[in-house]
């Protein structure tokens, strides 16, 4: 069971992002794609959940099935979710709106109550800020809220875009936690994050985008001791 990117190929218009990226993500763990901002890190991420629609070629497949053709709330419906960068809630809409908005699918309809208890375990804040304005949290709560929001939709898979950005140590380490958390669920998470080694402290497994495609791969332990990666992306 995984979700697996193969030969993919997507940009837009005539400008190519990715050329023929390929890597795997387990259903039951956290695997890192790291690079420099430009890399195509957010337009891998576009492409695999829907939003973006210029996919030239390669396929994407969850638990085997290729969802590649289908449109972005039908990749819900089979088990795909996708926090983006900057959250993007409702903000004149409630936490507990917001969250509701995340379970409109069947898939997450069906387990809402479920769901709520889960989420409420994991994200106390959230809890306590039900019946306020989502805009009116904090980044680190706007961030929970985020990720609760995709988890109402009972997902497989968690696209994950730059959790922490803009968010104090202190928060950093509480979002890390609750990522731990849902993989440990048995959620595989696919983790773009701009603090690469508390990306590669998460992650099992990590994946470099450079130059359009996949340069550097391997398990994360292994890419923290990769001089290449110390070098570009951890300052050492």
């Amino acid at each position: 069971m995984s979700l697996e990117i193969r030969n993919l190929s997507a940009g837009y218009g005539d400008v190519v992002v990715l050329r023929d990226v390929s890597f795997e993500v387990p259903q039951d763990g956290i695997v890192s794609l790291l690079g420099a901002n430009g890399a195509g890190k957010t337009t891998t991420l576009n492409a695999i959940s829907g939003l973006l629609t210029e996919v030239k070629a390669g396929s994407i497949l969850l638990d085997g099935v290729d969802i590649g053709r289908l449109p972005a709330h039908e990749r819900v419906e089979a088990g795909l979710a996708h926090v983006p960068q900057g959250r993007h809630l409702f903000p004149f809409m409630s936490v507990r709106e917001n969250l509701e908005m995340g379970a409109y699918s069947p898939r997450g309809r069906g387990m809402e109550t479920e769901t709520l208890d889960w989420l409420f375990s994991i994200f106390p804040k959230v809890k306590e800020r039900l019946s306020q304005n989502a805009g009116s949290l904090s980044g680190g709560e706007q961030q929970m809220c985020a990720i609760a929001r995709g988890l109402m939709s009972q997902p497989k898979y968690l696209l994950l875009d730059e959790p922490s950005l803009g968010l104090a140590p202190i928060v950093v380490r509480q979002v890390m936690s609750v990522i731990r958390t849902i993989a440990e669920r048995g959620i595989g998470v696919l983790l773009v994050e701009q603090n690469v080694a508390q990306a590669l402290k998460l992650a099992k497994y990590a994946y470099v985008l450079e130059h359009s495609g996949i340069a550097i791969e391997g398990s994360a332990e292994t890419l923290a001791g990769d001089d290449r990666v110390r070098k570009a992306y951890l300052g050492l």
